[in-house]
C-alpha cells in the first residue's frame, strides 16, 4: 500500500475555518493541506504551484465567487477534485455546484467524520451529496419532464443567481457592477431579466423579494 498522502487546497475567507480545517485534515494520515487561499486570486495561484488532489472551496468568497471559481479551475485542471464546503443551503446550491464542475457538496454544519467521509469519497472518484440531495437528483432525473418542485429562483442562471443575492444583501446596481467588474448597463439588463423570470412588476418589488429571500436563507442555517 501507498503511503502517499493525498493533497489538499482549502480556499476559504475566514482565516479561523481555514487554520481549524487545516489542524483537523492533518492529523489524518491520508491527507495533508498543502495550500489555503482565502480568494479566487490566491487559490489559482496555489493550484498552479501546487497542483492538489483535491480543492474544497466555500461558496462566499470576495471577488469571484466558489462556484465561479469551480468553473474556472475545472477548465484549467480536469482530473482535480473540488468539494464545496459551505454554510449556503444545499438544496439550493448543490445542483448548481455539481453543473459548474464539483464533485460534491456538503455543508459546513456537518460533524468531522461526514466531512472525512465526503472527502474521501470525491477523491475516491465518486459524487458526495447529501442523502436527501442525492434522492431528489435521482427523481429529477427518472421524471425528467416533471419539475413541478423547480422554484423560480431556480430558473436564474448563475451570474443572475448572484445578483440577486447582491441586490437581497443591500447592494445598488454601481456597488454590484464595481464588485463584479462589469458594466452598469450589464448589471441592468440582468436586473430586469431576473425581475422577468421571478414575475416581479418592478425593480423595487425585487428589491423586497431578494432581501426576504436572504433574510429567509439566514435564518435558516
Amino acid at each position: 500500500m501507498s503511503n502517499k498522502k493525498s493533497k489538499i487546497l482549502v480556499v476559504d475567507d475566514h482565516p479561523l475555518f481555514r487554520e481549524g480545517l487545516v489542524r483537523v485534515l492533518n492529523l489524518e494520515n491520508d491527507l495533508e493541506i498543502c495550500g489555503t487561499a482565502p480568494d479566487h486570486v490566491e487559490a489559482l495561484k496555489q493550484a498552479a504551484a501546487l497542483k492538489p488532489d483535491l480543492a474544497i472551496i466555500d461558496i462566499s468568497l470576495e471577488g469571484i465567487n466558489g462556484i465561479d471559481l469551480t468553473k474556472q479551475l475545472r477548465s484549467r485542471y480536469p482530473k482535480l477534485r473540488i468539494l464545496i464546503l459551505s454554510m449556503h443551503k444545499e438544496a439550493i446550491y448543490a445542483d448548481r455546484a455539481l453543473r459548474a464542475g464539483a464533485n460534491g457538496y456538503i455543508m459546513k454544519r456537518e460533524e468531522g467524520p461526514r466531512l472525512l467521509e465526503a472527502i474521501r469519497q470525491v477523491l475516491s472518484g465518486h459524487i458526495y451529496l447529501s442523502k436527501a440531495i442525492n434522492d431528489q437528483m435521482l427523481q429529477r432525473m427518472a421524471n425528467p419532464g416533471r419539475r413541478a418542485d423547480t422554484t423560480p429562483i431556480e430558473s436564474l442562471s448563475d451570474r443572475e443567481f448572484e445578483i440577486f443575492q447582491l441586490i437581497g444583501e443591500g447592494y445598488g446596481t454601481r456597488q454590484i457592477a464595481d464588485e463584479l467588474n462589469v458594466s452598469i448597463k450589464t448589471i441592468e439588463t440582468h436586473r430586469e431579466r431576473i425581475r422577468e423570470k421571478l414575475n416581479l412588476n418592478t425593480t423595487f418589488e425585487l428589491v423586497q423579494h431578494a432581501i426576504h429571500w436572504i433574510h429567509s436563507e439566514n435564518e435558516s442555517r
